[in-house]
């Protein structure tokens, strides 16, 4: 396996019976990386996720972990990655330490060793006063800063996080990236599968997956300079109503009202003129101009290839619904 990868996945398939969960995916994960999984749910992120890291036999493909063969060496693998779910998996009638203690106990660590980490991590985390509370009484923050501390507390080169910031407030959740960048920085390559775009613009590269495709992948910066000249602002005076009309119009793939302005996303060859020439034609005054493009139009126009009309992701208010 090349060393300049953590992962790297070919024509990666898992079926359900009749149900293709995924659909021959390719993937390759730079090391000391974050990689975001973008993509709403029922997409195929955490079932990628899930065969990534050994816990699911694909139904086809071939997958390299930190230079493992996975399935066959997922057992080896397991002490030298960290798992994180949306939801909280510790145990909620031991304390912030005992929870750090057991996984890691579960992790091999000795004595001595268990004792410095985690006294490192109750300093890291800001845990210092909260050692003896029970994880169950504790805020969402709180309990999405202990999965993180306990998930790295034998030192991951790999960390998998799984939607871990779907049930908490935005002081959180920026709280939580700065966290992950000092682990990259660290050394650590980090997959993180999100529905925020807000989120999917820090990592230093993303894939998007659509009902178990891989539909875009690339920096942000990459994904979305391929579509300069195809995102477009309008200013009208009735919103609602040339809304309407641009629903109507050729070559619009989506249309999103931010605040009293229109943010239209169009196909390849569509322009500003022929989109002013169009609200002219139905009487309509309008400001045209174009506009830079975002994460969520790289979404909606890679979904809309893969076959998801684009009035489905028109207007998310900076996530993808499930």
């Amino acid at each position: 396996m090349d060393a300049e990868f953590a992962i790297r996945a070919r024509g990666l398939s898992k079926r359900f019976g009749a149900v293709l969960a995924v659909d021959h995916v390719d993937l390759s994960v730079p090391r000391a990386n974050v990689y975001g999984f973008l993509g709403p749910n029922g997409s195929g992120k955490s079932t990628t996720i899930r065969m990534l890291c050994g816990l699911l036999t694909p139904s086809e493909g071939d997958i390299d972990v930190l230079g493992l063969s996975v399935p066959r060496e997922s057992e080896a693998l397991r002490r030298r990655i960290g798992y994180m779910t949306q939801k909280f998996a510790l145990y909620e009638d031991l304390t912030v330490r005992e929870n750090m203690e057991f996984m890691a106990a579960v992790q091999g660590l000795s004595r001595v060793q268990r004792k410095a980490r985690i006294d490192e991590l109750i300093e890291a985390y800001s845990f210092a006063d909260r050692q003896k509370q029970l994880a169950g009484t504790m805020s969402g923050g709180q309990k999405q800063r202990l999965g993180l501390a306990c998930a790295i507390v034998h030192k991951p080169e790999l960390l998998f996080l799984d939607e871990p910031t779907s049930a908490v407030d935005p002081e959180s959740r920026r709280d939580f990236w700065e966290k992950l960048f000092d682990l990259a920085d660290a050394g650590t390559t980090i997959l993180v599968s999100t529905h925020y775009m807000d989120e999917a613009e820090r990592c230093h590269r993303i894939a998007i997956l659509e009902t178990g495709r891989l539909v875009a992948d690339g920096t942000p910066a990459e994904l979305t300079r391929a579509l300069v000249g195809r995102t477009m602002g309008v200013r009208a005076r009735e919103p609602r109503r040339v809304q309407a009309a641009l629903h109507a119009s050729p070559g619009v793939l989506s249309v999103a009202q931010i605040g009293n302005e229109l943010r239209v996303l169009v196909e390849p060859g569509s322009d500003a003129a022929q989109l002013q020439a169009h609200l002219r034609a139905s009487s309509i005054d309008a400001e045209v101009s174009a506009i830079e493009p975002n994460l969520e139009d790289v979404f909606v126009s890679a979904t809309h290839r893969a076959g998801t009309t684009g009035s489905d992701a028109s207007a998310r208010h900076g996530a993808i619904p499930g």
